[in-house]
């Protein structure tokens, strides 16, 4: 069955391949510029040294899975002169930092810095099962376990050395897996600082928000995947699945797989379910043109994740960037910047992750302003910043309906400018429709009129009703933004029957969303 998948899915993955290459982007760059000659010249050079270490079986083996490393000691570390560490991973379909050029920064920095193949990746062996605790999580305590016997880290007790982290999207997911099954394992907090982006609460609600297959992206992980046969078996025919049913498949029906079950462990929302919680600071980088994992999955993390003290030593910035595809249906915007690293920092999201484990790690001077703050990039690349995301305006604006099942977006003035909005959004309403399984699309949208509004950072929230519906309540939550809205324009409602982030998950059968009595709360400024 698995050679039968993999041969379907090449012939419907072709062009998504290149797609998931040239459509990822950020606005953070990552760590590697080396330093110069003449810096390098006249300190000890650095250590450069591969591994690997055993983990746990794949299910159904008893061989340990090879998890592989490169560890970099910068010269200045020894056994008396003993230095922080950092880890670092890759994001999916990736593989680690092999070089000293690209952990230059980190290690100019006076920082150790462990990078490691996850599990299906790279030169690690066994599969992805995208962030599980029984694998994965294993994985990473062995790291944790590995680096607290090594002379030259820094060693506040006993099997707790003195670690941060960084990497973004699946090498986001690690972090706070690392973070919390150390909370788990030993009943303290042995990981010291995070510094996760563009990453995910709930990998459910990310790929599938209301069931609704998020197609595009789901195809482009599946495809970066498929080289290193990366993924188990079932996921490969749970996608197959979900194409042909346009719904999220959880194996109510006989013989299809179940993969709400397969992900429920797989992220944040699991480990706060078991009562654990982040207590040390955070720096967080999310993207607000992110269409993989948009932006309220970063602020419900910062909201529910991390503990009230932890929040007052953290940072939340979003940029211009992350998972990024063309947005076209609805029509969105194309932006590529971080004003608010460069507003924190002076320079880019290292520079601002340097100054914020310095402070994190070396107990240095707290040189950054905005902890606990929020700090959110507008489509025109200023920053705004607040204390808070949550709804505190109601604005009524009566009747919202979309068109037929292949029509055209549809938009509707919430308020003229100027106004600002930044954080979280939703709506509530009466909701009718005629068909089964009736889709619509929501989002917020900017311009001079409902003619050329465009949404602000890309995003749409799917509304889904299994069966036909005539006047009852519904609250459809929006993609959180940030946004300035000049004079001469306005804020606008878009209602769309078609996504091209989902595309062919549109209603099923043709019939109108109608929604009346439309009230939009947001988080006005």
């Amino acid at each position: 069955m698995r050679r039968t998948t993999r041969s379907v899915l090449a012939t419907v993955l072709s062009a998504v391949v290149g797609l998931f290459a040239l459509g990822v982007s950020t606005a953070a760059p990552g760590a590697s510029a080396a330093g110069s000659a003449a810096t390098m010249a006249s300190k000890p050079a650095d250590v450069v040294t591969d591994g690997c270490l055993a983990s746990v079986p794949e299910p159904g083996s008893g061989e340990p899975v090879q998890i592989c490393y490169t560890l970099f000691q910068p010269g200045i570390a020894t056994g008396r002169t003993k230095v922080p560490l950092v880890f670092q991973s890759h994001g999916w379909g990736g593989s680690r930092w092999t070089t000293r050029e690209q952990a230059a920064r980190f290690l100019d920095a006076g920082y150790g810095v462990l990078s490691f193949d996850q599990r299906g990746f790279g030169e690690s062996g066994g599969q992805a099962h995208v962030m599980n605790p029984d694998f994965e999580g294993k994985d990473v305590q062995g790291l944790v376990d590995l680096v607290s016997e090594l002379p030259w880290v820094i060693q506040d007790a006993p099997g707790d050395p003195r670690i941060g982290a960084i990497g973004g999207s699946y090498g986001g997911g690690y972090q706070f897996l690392m973070a919390f099954e150390e909370i788990g394992a030993t009943g303290r907090q042995v990981v010291d600082a995070l510094v996760p982006e563009i990453t995910w609460h709930d990998l459910n609600e990310s790929l599938a928000p209301s069931n609704i297959v998020r197609l595009e992206w789901v195809l482009a992980l599946v495809a970066a995947a498929v080289p290193s046969d990366a993924l188990p078996p079932n996921v490969y025919k749970a996608l197959l699945e979900g194409v042909a049913t346009g719904t999220w498949p959880d194996g109510s029906v006989p013989g299809t797989e179940d993969m709400v079950t397969f992900m429920a462990k797989n992220g944040p929302k699991h480990q706060v379910a078991q009562g654990r919680r982040i207590d040390v600071p955070v720096l967080f980088g999310q993207g607000t043109t992110d269409t993989l994992f948009p932006l309220e999955q970063a602020l419900t993390n910062w909201q529910v994740a991390l503990t009230k003290q932890a929040r007052k030593k953290s940072i939340f910035t979003a940029y211009n960037g992350g998972h990024v595809l063309p947005a076209v249906l609805p029509a969105g915007v194309s932006v590529d910047s971080d004003p608010c690293a460069e507003q924190l920092a002076g320079g880019d999201f290292t520079d601002l992750t340097l100054a914020f484990l310095d402070r994190a790690l070396r107990g240095g001077e707290k040189t950054l302003k905005g902890y606990g703050r929020f700090h959110i990039a507008t489509p025109d690349s200023t920053c705004l910043t607040t204390r808070s995301v949550t709804p505190t305006r109601e604005v009524p604006i009566g009747t919202v309906a979309t068109s037929a099942t292949a029509g055209v977006p549809i938009a509707t003035e919430i308020a003229a400018g100027p106004l600002s909005v930044t954080g979280n959004s939703h709506l509530t309403a009466l909701a009718t429709t005629l068909g089964v399984d009736s889709r619509a699309f929501y989002g917020l949208a900017v311009g001079t009129s409902p003619a050329d509004a465009v949404l602000v950072q890309n995003n749409v929230m799917p509304f889904r009703a299994d069966l036909p519906m005539v006047g009852e309540e519904v609250r459809i939550e929006l993609p959180a933004v940030g946004v300035e809205v000049p004079e001469g324009q306005s804020l606008f409602l878009m209602a769309s029957p078609l996504s091209d982030t989902f595309v062919g998950m549109g209603s099923r059968t043709a019939a109108a969303v109608l929604l009346e009595d439309v009230v939009v709360h947001l988080p006005r400024r």
